[in-house]
């Protein structure tokens, strides 16, 4: 319960990229301490007993990766870009919006791959860049990956659109977001400006909505051909789903244009 409190205290207070360079220095002492044989991470394939909590209003247990500080989604996306694309063999240009720490070095060291990082405020980014305003030209890139980005964002479909643009004909794209499945509705109030009123709403105090099914209509409105992809439920068994720590029915928003 300590170990809660303090994760908790430290994602409130700690700004993002500061978070970023005190959890690459702590995560050689995290993995060491916590080696184990319960779980894995399919990210490095390194096993532990458990894994540490995570969430800044309501902390989960047992879902940040030791060794890769990788969540749920991002082991689920890995074994979904792994396991059901060409991303790991075919040459391809990619952008990587917000690069989480789990993949960017790995990405990077792809030789099939012509890999660029882009964020607003993130120190792993190669280029500083405003999702709603973006400096590449039309259909330039083969994949995107857009992950926990939109719900920060005001004006999402603005940054939707200029997704659509940079993507190229036939290319592809993985857009997750925290998603209330059981919501038909995406719920957003402006007004809502305090900080811990928007983490007791939404879940995180730099968020500005909660997306409800809707999102997957949403991205379709723009143009781009949604594929729900619901890969614990349609190719993992319970048991991968435990030992990998994944979150059972997380759809995974595979987008084509």
């Amino acid at each position: 319960m300590a170990l809660k409190k303090v994760f908790k205290l430290v994602l409130n207070t700690v700004p993002r990229p500061v978070l970023i360079k005190l959890s690459l220095m702590a995560r050689p002492i995290l993995e060491l301490s916590m080696r184990g044989s319960k779980y894995t991470d399919p990210i490095d394939g390194k096993s532990f007993r458990k894994f540490l909590p995570y969430g800044y209003e309501h902390s989960r247990d047992n879902v940040l990766s030791p060794s890769t500080l990788s969540l749920e989604r991002h082991r689920l996306l890995w074994l979904y870009l792994k396991n059901e694309t060409d991303f790991f063999d075919s040459p391809l240009k990619v952008l990587h919006f917000a690069p989480e720490q789990a993949f960017y070095k790995r990405f990077r060291k792809l030789e099939n791959l012509d890999y660029t990082t882009t964020d607003l405020n993130s120190p792993l980014a190669d280029i500083t860049a405003d999702i709603c305003d973006l400096p590449f030209q039309d259909n330039t890139y083969d994949v995107v990956l857009c992950n926990h980005v939109l719900e920060h964002i005001q004006d999402d479909e603005k940054a939707m659109s200029e997704l659509y643009r940079i993507l190229k004909p036939g290319g592809w794209g993985v857009f997750q977001i925290p998603q209330d499945l059981n919501r038909a509705q995406t719920f957003e109030d402006n007004s809502i400006t305090d900080k811990r009123e928007r983490a007791k709403i939404f879940g995180q105090y730099d968020h500005v909505r909660i997306y409800g099914r809707d999102y997957f209509d949403k991205l379709r409105a723009i143009g781009f051909k949604v594929t729900e992809v619901d890969y614990t439920n349609s190719k993992l068994s319970p048991e991968e789903v435990d030992r990998y720590r994944l979150s059972p029915g997380e759809i995974i928003p595979v987008v084509t244009k």
